[in-house]
């Protein structure tokens, strides 16, 4: 065999390790899909999961999953080998940790590390992360000034041991939860789809006849990496600035970006942001940085894998306890508000250097629907049905230069609505509607996407309490693009005639009806 020849047979079965990778981490995040508990996981598929070299370097991710789960992990499982050197893992251990700040930015979203071994040699990690319905505290809801008032904080620390459980953890944290089967039941499917990955990445390197993963991994970072940069060099050189007006909790907020452009990469600098919000709408560091480097991705190199390599040549940086990297123990529950308005900020940056192919703004974060009832909700009798549920409201994306804006599609965190017949199953719930919002796109010559319009009613005659805490774009849309028009405010209204102005939670009284109209997406040029 030539030279060349021998080249290229090596090139393709790095290819082919390389995808067969990207299917154990598919497999591993679609076992969470199919064994957890809590309806966010396994309806709306609110998870990541991901590989790791024996260095704590993100190899691959799985396509399922949202980017705040996927880009905070990749810095995740360093901070968990600081703490618990490679070298004093052994097999049946898993990691645990809830850390907003060293996690995925709040007390919902548990990250999970467990070392794979190959004939008793360390080959790698997998880390997966899911959101649980519920960790004690105020619940699902922005109201709280502290983190110490938001949940239970699980510092870094074994959840499994020899493949033996850590009963004192799963003690202290179901003793805190509302929902404590939902929550053990999760946690032991993220335990399950570790496992399976794990088990999986053995035997294909033993199909290869290899016997470490490091050799692989050097050449997918280096890889992505340079593929990163050579996109990055083909983008205008300088730096450019965008700012973005969203409602807040006790006043409004300004985010500030600058990007800058050069031939090492690309870097955003968030100076001149708000101030840390005293109540829980505040995107920790982590988050910030996961958003923030896929709204460039999306960008600047869409199609390139997503792992340390191709992460490393963005750098973010931001004021020291502004809402975009609060400091401990900021509340922090709702962080998504902020987090997810990252990526359109950094579209608006994009706007003037690659004038005619940025997309107009689109609604941006999701709103999450917490609902909740029983005896403990204002006006309720000690009969009324206790549930504590979850719904998924998406707006709509904004206008791309040549087709229109997609409805109802939850950019930039993928995740998917819950279906109504669920959340009615889990609690006496009626969705009476759930409907586009006509006309709440932005005009243009293409539109901008519709949001949703839901109506939802308790059967019994009995009041239930809705969480406000992720509601924004209700005082400032999506704004069009190229002279496109702006897309519509959201809405939250009783159908008894009362708005529900703010973040708070409201009691929707015996007999009402909650009425909540999404956002819109922003429409790009005139019509």
């Amino acid at each position: 065999m030539s030279k060349d020849n021998g080249a290229m047979r090596e090139e393709l079965v790095r290819q082919v390790l390389w995808n067969r990778l990207i299917a154990v981490v598919e497999e591993q995040a679609n076992v969470l899909l199919k064994t957890a508990f809590g309806a966010i996981t396994r309806e709306a598929g609110d998870l990541s999961a991901g590989v790791y070299d024996t260095k704590g370097r993100m190899l691959a991710q799985a396509v399922t999953g949202t980017p705040g789960h996927v880009n905070t992990m990749a810095t995740a499982v360093a901070h968990f080998l600081e703490r618990y050197p490679a070298e004093t893992l052994k097999p049946g251990d898993v990691l645990v940790t809830n850390d907003p700040w060293m996690g995925t930015g709040h007390l919902f979203d548990f990250v999970t590390v467990t070392p794979a071994f190959l004939k008793g040699r360390l080959i790698g990690f997998f880390a997966s992360t899911c959101h649980v319905i519920d960790v004690g505290g105020r619940g699902f809801v922005a109201e709280a000034t502290s983190v110490y008032e938001e949940g239970v904080l699980i510092p870094h620390m074994k959840m499994m041991e020899g493949g033996k459980p850590n009963d004192t953890f799963f003690a202290i944290l179901m003793a805190n939860s509302r929902e404590p089967l939902q929550v053990r039941g999760d946690l032991l499917g993220l335990v399950s789809c570790n496992e399976v990955a794990a088990q999986r990445l053995a035997a294909m390197l033993e199909e290869f006849g290899l016997e470490e993963l490091d050799t692989l991994g050097e050449h997918i970072i280096a890889t992505s990496r340079a593929s990163m940069l050579a996109a990055i060099r083909r983008l205008p050189r300088g730096a450019w600035t965008a700012s973005m007006k969203l409602d807040g909790y006790e006043a409004p907020i300004v985010l500030q970006a600058r990007l800058q452009v050069s031939g090492d990469g690309i870097h955003v600098d968030f100076t001149g942001t708000s101030p840390a919000s005293r109540f829980g709408i505040n995107s920790p560091l982590c988050y910030t940085e996961a958003y923030t480097s896929f709204g460039v991705k999306c960008i600047v190199a869409p199609g390139i894998p997503n792992n340390a390599g191709s992460l490393a040549p963005v750098t973010i940086s931001a004021p020291e306890d502004s809402i975009v990297s609060p400091l401990r123990p900021r509340a922090v529950t709702a962080r998504h508000v902020i987090g997810q308005m990252l990526p359109e900020l950094v579209f608006d940056c994009f706007d003037e250097p690659l004038g005619g192919k940025v997309p107009a703004e689109g609604a941006g974060s999701m709103w999450i629907l917490g609902m909740s009832g029983g005896p403990q909700v204002e006006g309720a009798k000690p009969e009324a049905t206790r549930f504590n549920v979850i719904s998924i409201g998406i707006g709509g994306m904004g206008a791309r230069p040549g087709k229109p804006g997609l409805s109802t599609t939850a950019f930039p965190s993928g995740v998917g609505a819950i279906p109504v017949e669920i959340t009615e199953a889990q609690s006496p719930l009626l969705f009476r509607r759930r409907e586009l919002a006509e006309g709440s796109g932005g005009t243009g010559r293409q539109t901008g996407g519709m949001g949703v319009r839901i109506e939802i009613e308790n059967t019994e005659p009995a009041p239930f309490s809705i969480a406000c805490a992720t509601f924004d774009r209700r005082h400032h849309p999506a704004r069009g693009r190229a002279g496109g028009g702006d897309g519509a405010v959201g809405r939250v209204l009783l159908a008894s005639g009362k708005v529900l102005p703010g973040k708070e939670t409201y009691v929707v009284p015996a007999g009402d009806c909650l009425i909540a109209e999404m956002p819109g997406g922003g429409g790009y040029g005139p019509r």
